[in-house]
Parts: C-alpha cells; sequence; structure tokens
C-alpha cells in the first residue's frame, strides 16, 4: 500500500554507527578533559586564560540581568 513502510530499522532503535561514534567521541573527551589541567599548566597565562574563558560558559549558565518594569535594571539602593 502506499506510503506503508516495508524496510528499514524499527522506529526507535539507534543507528549502530552513530551509537559507536558517539561513544568513541565521549571516551576521548573524557581523556581529554583529564589531561586539561596538566595541558594548562604547560600554557602561557594569556592561552590559559583564553581557553577557561571559552570553556566557562560550558561549566557555568550566562546570568542574564534582571530589570524592572520600567526596563530598568533593579538596584539594592547601596
Amino acid at each position: 500500500m502506499k506510503g506503508e513502510k516495508t524496510g528499514g530499522r524499527i522506529a526507535g532503535t539507534p543507528n549502530k554507527l552513530t551509537k559507536e561514534l558517539r561513544t568513541v567521541l565521549k571516551d576521548f573527551i573524557f581523556q581529554e578533559l583529564e589531561n586539561l589541567p596538566k595541558k594548562l599548566d604547560e600554557l602561557d597565562t594569556p592561552q590559559r586564560l583564553e581557553i577557561v574563558i571559552k570553556l566557562l560558559p560550558y561549566a557555568m549558565p550566562k546570568v542574564k540581568d534582571v530589570s524592572g518594569d520600567q526596563g530598568e535594571p533593579l538596584g539594592f539602593g547601596w
């Protein structure tokens, strides 16, 4: 019949290549993370700071400004 699926993977079955690739990449990233402190120590200060700044958004979420009804930043009155 028209539009009827006749072969291929069953819906929800993971693609083997994708699963294997994700496993390899995950293992590589974990290995690199274990080596990161040593590699950062080998860099000079500007290079180290540049890398830390680039990695920071992955470790800590960005903080959004909190505004009042008029779009003005809320103050603490200090």
